[in-house]
C-alpha cells in the first residue's frame, strides 16, 4: 500500500510517502505564512517517486487553520484524480519525539490554551480549550509525563518544541491509529468562529 501524508499545520511542514510499509519519501517544507508553493513543489517530487497512492492522511492541527486547509485541498485534488482513500489525523497526535505518551499544550489566542494528552499516536484527551489558570491545574495532574508544544509559549517555559511529522502520520495512518476523520476533512476547530457586528455608520443611520 502507497499512504502519502501531509502536515501543515505549522510553519515547518513535511511531506512524506510509505510504499510496502517502508519510508520511500520524506521532505521538509518551510513557509512564513502560506506553505502553497513549496507544498505543490513536494507533491510533484512525490508522483515522481510513484503514480499510485492507495491512502491519503492529512495532520488536521490544531495549529495553522489557513495551513491545514491548504493540505486538505492538495489532498482532495488527489483523490480526485488518483481514487485515494482520504483520512485526517490530529497533528498534535505526530509529534518527533521518543515518548509514546505526552502531553500537548499551546497557544489558543484570545487569552486561552488548548491541551492534549497522546497515547500511543491517539489523543486520549483533547485537544480541549482552557484559560491559563485551568489549563496550570490540569498540567499538575499529569506532571510525570513530558510535556510538548509545537510553538513556544512562554507562559509554561517548561515545554519542550517538537514538530508533528508526515512520516508518524503514514504509519499511523498505516495502522489505523489516530484516525478521527474521512472523506470530507476540516481543519481541528478548537472553538466556535469568532464573528464581530460591522460598527454601525453614523451618516448611514442618518439616511434611513
Amino acid at each position: 500500500m502507497n499512504i502519502l501524508a501531509i502536515d501543515t499545520s505549522t510553519t515547518h511542514g513535511s511531506v512524506a510517502l510509505l510504499a510496502g510499509g517502508a519510508l520511500a519519501f520524506e521532505e521538509r517544507i518551510t513557509a512564513d505564512r502560506s506553505h502553497s508553493s513549496s507544498l505543490f513543489t513536494t507533491l510533484e517530487k512525490v508522483r515522481a517517486v510513484t503514480e499510485r497512492l492507495d491512502q491519503i492522511v492529512v495532520g488536521l492541527g490544531p495549529g495553522s487553520y489557513a495551513g491545514v486547509r491548504i493540505s486538505i485541498a492538495a489532498a482532495i485534488g488527489l483523490r480526485l484524480s488518483l481514487g485515494a482513500r482520504l483520512v485526517g489525523i490530529p497533528s498534535v497526535a505526530a509529534l518527533e519525539t521518543e515518548a509514546r505518551e505526552y502531553v500537548v499544550i499551546g497557544d489558543a489566542r484570545r487569552e486561552s490554551f488548548y491541551f492534549s494528552r497522546i497515547e500511543n499516536g491517539v489523543c486520549a484527551e483533547g485537544p480541549l480549550l482552557a484559560t491559563e489558570a485551568e489549563l496550570a491545574e490540569r498540567l499538575k495532574t499529569v506532571s510525570a509525563l513530558p510535556l510538548l508544544a509545537m510553538a513556544e509559549v512562554p507562559q509554561f517555559p517548561a515545554t519542550q518544541i517538537a514538530l508533528p511529522s508526515a512520516a508518524i502520520l503514514a504509519r499511523l495512518g498505516a495502522e489505523e491509529r489516530g484516525i478521527v476523520a474521512t472523506g470530507d476533512l476540516e481543519p481541528i476547530y478548537l472553538r466556535e468562529p469568532h464573528i464581530t457586528q460591522p460598527k454601525s455608520r453614523g451618516g448611514l443611520e442618518r439616511l434611513k
